[in-house]
């Protein structure tokens, strides 16, 4: 199996949900049904979605500078709840999903390396505005649980719903000497 990426056409900010885990379950599910219902055949499809919870509110991708930086002035000192949903569809089969949450701590970050992470450009195109594993990394200073749910896809829950459809690693072409 060769991956490819597929966007979906659902509109995030039409979903809504009772609770932050929940809603990026749901924006999970609609993105993988909405790409699994344009392909024809046996295929594979993830859908997954995040979203930072912070005071009980989601925060997805800032829609400004302004509002990233708000944001971190905000964030910076304390924690959030950072919540994946990821959905697997076995065209025709089945369809597993489930959300993993990591608890963030960021750092006491100043307002000028705040300035200075602004003008990456990086806090405007993730949720949350920051990143583990791209220039957010120098601000947080502790992740509580799967750093790849932070990232954007927990690995070891993918492993275990490619298990749950009869699939390994090496059926997804994962290298092997």
């Amino acid at each position: 199996m060769r991956p490819e990426r597929i966007v979906s056409n659902v509109d995030e900010d039409a979903i809504t949900a009772p609770t932050v885990a929940e809603l990026v379950q749901k924006l999970a599910e609609l993105k993988a049904h909405d790409v699994a219902d344009r392909l024809v055949g046996e295929a594979l499809v993830l859908g997954c979605d995040s979203l930072l919870e912070f005071d009980g509110e989601p925060l997805g991708k800032p829609r400004t500078i302004a509002d990233a930086r708000a944001r971190w002035r905000r964030m910076r000192g304390r924690s959030g709840v950072l919540h994946t949903g990821h959905c697997l569809i076995d065209r025709g089969r089945s369809e597993s999903h489930e959300t993993m949450s990591t608890t963030v701590c960021f750092g006491d970050v100043s307002d000028d390396e705040i300035e200075l992470y602004l003008s990456t450009g990086e806090p405007t195109n993730v949720a949350g505005a920051f990143t583990i594993d791209g220039f957010g990394g120098w601000f947080v200073d502790k992740v509580d649980g799967d750093p790849h749910t932070v990232v954007g896809l927990a690995l070891p829950l993918l492993r275990r719903l490619l298990a749950k459809h009869g699939y390994s690693l090496r059926d997804i072409g994962y290298p092997s000497a």
